[in-house]
């Protein structure tokens, strides 16, 4: 089995370097690095190629700027490798990862008797730069997505029946899900693998990331009826929150958006003054998740014109 790490990276270059030296210090020996840089403009590639000697199973290719999904489908057809990896580029790891992933595949492909699977790594969110694999593992880390590509491996030729991911899909949001989707369709069973971690760094919650977060929730709320539209079933209306539950459910929590970006700001500053970003970022999630139900039934009514 020969592993390719696809990483698609967009301005990351401070991660980057952590994610590319964890990755160079696998256990695993026979696997190579696919860095896609999509259009940064922070002298990623730069130092990449200034660093080559450093990274000797990276291969780097760029595109424009043109989002992950069509990062990871060039990264995938450059691949060298009969299995893929996929994992972000802030995503930090630990010296057994990819050994994880290959021992959990071997077997999985044993029990079934055939490789008509996939195995999903867990990941645990951090905002500790310097030291980002000390995170322990919190409830919040939990994830019930059958496919996502923070930590993933799969027999590349599946890939290519289910026809890669969507890069229809243009803003943030929903590409991994919606090839989840057509993996299922071909029967493939998802194989938890807990030992293969992920240590996804994010900087820590502040009152500055609130504009860029909202933006996020517009355009996770339009990609959402984009998925909702090439598979219209009540399992993707409920992962994309347009359901009527989901418009009870943040309506009241939000008091109809009174409790917004405005009037939590006192609430949230005194948390982080506290020393409780993490905190502080559940409570945004209040008017966050109010923001993207109302953009998904905006983003739904305005295709229905």
């Amino acid at each position: 089995m020969f592993l390719s790490v696809v990483i698609p990276t967009y301005n990351r270059k401070p991660i980057l370097e952590k994610c590319l030296r964890a990755m160079e210090r696998q256990t695993f020996a026979d696997y190579e690095i696919v860095v896609v840089d999509d259009g940064s403009t922070d002298g990623t590639v730069e130092w990449l190629q200034s660093h080559a000697a450093e990274f000797p199973h990276v291969r780097l290719f760029c595109q424009n700027h043109g989002g992950a999904a069509g990062a990871r489908n060039y990264g995938v057809e450059q691949a060298k490798g009969d299995t893929i990896v996929f994992i972000d580029s802030d995503l930090v790891v630990t010296d057994v990862f990819l050994q994880s992933h290959v021992e959990t595949l071997i077997q999985g492909q044993k029990e079934l008797g055939h490789d008509r699977l996939f195995t999903y790594g867990r990941v645990i969110n951090t905002a500790n730069f310097d030291d980002p694999t000390s995170e322990p593992y919190k409830l919040t880390d939990f994830s019930a997505a059958y496919f996502a590509t923070g930590n993933v491996a799969i027999a590349r030729h599946w890939l290519i029946e289910a026809g890669l991911f969507d890069t229809g899909f243009k803003q943030y949001g929903w590409e991994d899900l919606e090839l989840g989707v057509r993996l299922k369709n071909l029967r493939l069973k998802l194989i938890k693998c807990p030992e293969a971690v992920g240590y996804h760094w994010h900087p820590a919650f502040s009152l500055d990331q609130i504009p860029r977060l909202i933006d996020v929730e517009f355009q996770r709320g339009r990609m959402g009826v984009v998925f909702y539209q090439k598979h219209p079933t009540f399992d993707v209306k409920m992962m994309i929150q347009m359901t009527w539950i989901h418009r009870v459910l943040w309506g009241v929590l939000s008091i109809g958006g009174l409790l917004n970006e405005k009037t939590l700001t006192p609430v949230m500053r005194s948390l982080i003054q506290q020393g409780k970003p993490q905190l502080a970022e559940q409570v945004a999630r209040i008017f966050l998740n109010w923001y993207n139900v109302k953009a998904v039934y905006a983003a739904y009514a305005q295709s229905q014109k």
